[in-house]
């Protein structure tokens, strides 16, 4: 245990041992961590929620709540701790949902498309996070210059959405995952406009073109709290032109009313034998080593088999072909971490359409976690009582091996093994 958060603390520096001088001990420490981190994850969510207009007091209330239940001498209860957690994954659900219905009601309506990658020639701004309101409000602006404007990284779902689409500046993706943004910011000639998480503290060799919107900020930067980009488009102007050199096309735009749309042909396929199974193969990637071990895991499963995807960790596994099967791609990119409501939408609907619950469908999760959003995301499927979940590639660290125990013994949370394809067999019972 670790914990520094009041006075008493041992030495007046911190404690290290379990119990503290307070009495809370390392199951209490962990579990108020993984509720903080949990409210902060969901909180960007929320943020980005109201931003399109939706909000709800509820979600407030609980937020307000629930920091209390962290306090220094507050709460020393190990179930009440946990029933927050769970109340954090419930409120969560409901926070991905008004996201989901601001993306649809200010963007248009989500269909599949292709998607060029890389850059054409002339003028371009580089856009990566995850906010589509700063994306849209600078396609506004740049309306009648040559400009083109590119999407990065989590930024890409943008062009399934109708008005995105549509718009004659939006010109395609450039780049992968944020982890990558050193290398290939330095490699864009043009501004990049950081609008969320996952913005790295820039070098010399593009600090000086990278703006920032709202709660972002780094070091050497330019922040942008107004929504008014014409730094950005008085940036792109004066930089080197983008070379033409388109480097493929990718097909995404998978979102939830789009699979709902199919979902009786889905349920028809499954219970004629031509659907082996589902698989939820995303989440939040990371730098680190072992990563590819969802990589592995991808390229493992059956041909007659499905995987949906979201989140950057896409980018672990979409470069493979997978071919199609039943006239779809067996890949189907879902959208963003922000977009994780749409795979829980699609599995209660299909539980429904099947009259079991979502534990009982041919469906395995494996999801990468990397930080406080994928906390948020985890709490809401451990509040639906899914079961089985493949976390990795490490535990987390603020998790305490007795709380971990406890989530095991209640929900069958599993770890990554060192070898995908056996956890694989294991997950299909082969």
């Amino acid at each position: 245990m670790y914990c520094n958060q009041c006075e008493q603390t041992f030495r007046q520096s911190a404690c290290v041992n379990s119990p503290g001088t307070c009495g809370k001990n390392e199951d209490i420490q962990s579990l108020q961590e993984t509720l903080l981190y949990g409210l902060k994850g969901m909180a960007a969510y929320a943020h980005h929620a109201r931003r399109l207009g939706q909000s709800d007091d509820e979600v407030s209330a609980f937020i307000e709540e629930a920091l209390f239940a962290t306090m220094t001498n507050v709460n020393f209860d190990l179930d009440t701790l946990l029933g927050y957690c769970l109340k954090c994954g419930e409120m969560n659900l409901r926070v991905m949902e008004m996201l989901d219905a601001g993306h649809v009601d200010t963007f248009g309506k989500p269909a599949p498309t292709k998607v060029k990658e890389g850059t054409q020639a002339g003028p371009g701004i580089l856009v990566t996070g995850h906010d589509l309101m700063d994306l849209w409000q600078l396609l506004h602006q740049v309306e009648g210059t040559s400009i083109r404007v590119y999407t990065h990284g989590e930024m890409l779902p943008a062009h399934m959405y109708q008005h995105f689409r549509e718009h004659p500046n939006l010109a395609g993706h450039y780049g992968g995952a944020w982890q990558e943004q050193k290398k290939e910011f330095a490699a864009f000639p043009g501004p990049v406009v950081g609008t969320t998480n996952c913005v790295l503290i820039p070098p010399e060799s593009y600090k000086g073109r990278l703006f920032t919107t709202n709660a972002v900020a780094v070091p050497g930067g330019t922040r942008l709290e107004s929504g008014d980009f014409q730094p950005v488009i008085a940036a792109a102007l004066a930089a080197e032109p983008c070379a033409e050199r388109i480097v493929g096309e990718s097909t995404i735009g998978f979102h939830r009313s789009v699979l709902l749309d199919k979902a009786q042909t889905i349920v028809d396929a499954v219970k004629a034998g031509q659907i082996s199974r589902f698989f939820v193969i995303g989440g939040c990637d990371g730098a680190e080593k072992g990563r590819n071990y969802f990589t592995d895991y991808a390229q493992a499963t059956p041909d007659d088999s499905f995987i949906l995807t979201l989140g950057c960790g896409k980018y672990r596994i979409r470069d493979h072909e997978y071919g199609e099967h039943l006239g779809l791609p067996r890949l189907m990119d879902m959208g963003q971490c922000n977009d994780a409501y749409g795979a829980i939408a699609v599995a209660q609907a299909l539980a429904d359409a099947f009259d079991c619950g979502v534990n009982d469908l041919p469906l395995t999760l494996v999801i990468s976690w990397f930080e406080q959003k994928a906390v948020a995301v985890l709490l809401t499927l451990l509040h639906l009582g899914v079961t089985g979940i493949t976390l990795g590639p490490n535990p987390p660290a603020f998790v305490s091996p007795n709380v971990f125990k406890i989530l095991q013994e209640r929900y069958d949370l599993r770890l990554t093994g060192q070898d995908a394809q056996e956890d694989l067999r294991v997950a299909v019972g082969a």
